[in-house]
């Protein structure tokens, strides 16, 4: 018997993909979470949830428990999620909007120690490539989405307006955008920040 934990911000959801599983016969729900700090005991988890994303916790999950197997279930089929994911030490990415048959297998073969992917993120990620940003960048094109200016900027994240202005004409440059905004826009659209 594979035993599931479901992690997932939205109750309708949760209990749906509950539910779900539960008609296997060869897969047991023996629980469910509406957040990531809920979650250290689980296998399926969603990616964007308060508290603590479904990144982080599969983080800690691995480094808590190594055998546990973490299977991300989202609605945000972003390329870079994909590839923090796995580097948060998940076995498998997929999205909610895949068959309910495809579910079940994909956690009978996160189960069996396999790896799965949504098929069209693999060739998304693929062509889209690795994060270009290093933290900080990243740290200050998160900030940028708070629309604030430059010296807001730099006093929220305690650096000078002038090493703000280079992370984001680095940022910018990186993701081939016009302004800082459009960095940040594109930086999320890709699951970079």
């Amino acid at each position: 018997m594979i035993r599931v934990a479901v992690v997932d911000d939205q109750a309708l959801v949760r209990g749906a993909l509950a539910a779900l599983l539960a008609l296997e016969d060869d897969i047991e729900v023996v629980g469910t979470a509406a957040t990531g700090a809920e979650a250290i005991d689980v296998v399926l988890m969603d990616v964007e949830m308060p508290d603590m994303d479904g990144l982080e916790a599969c983080a800690q999950i691995r480094a808590a428990c190594p055998a546990t197997r973490v299977l991300i279930v989202t609605t945000f089929g972003r390329v870079g999620y994909v590839r923090r994911a796995f580097a948060a030490g998940a076995s498998g990415f997929t999205v909610k909007d895949s068959p309910p048959d495809q579910l079940a297998r994909d956690v009978r073969t996160v189960a069996g120690g396999g790896r799965v992917v949504d098929p069209q993120l693999a060739t998304d990620s693929l062509a889209v490539g690795i994060n270009p940003l290093t933290p900080r960048e990243r740290d200050v094109l998160i900030a940028c989405e708070d629309g604030g200016t430059i010296d807001d900027i730099a006093r929220a994240l305690h650096v000078s307006p002038g090493t703000v202005r280079n992370h984001v004409s680095a940022a910018i440059g990186k993701t081939q955008a016009r302004t800082r905004v459009d960095a940040a826009r594109i930086a999320r659209e890709n699951g970079w920040l």
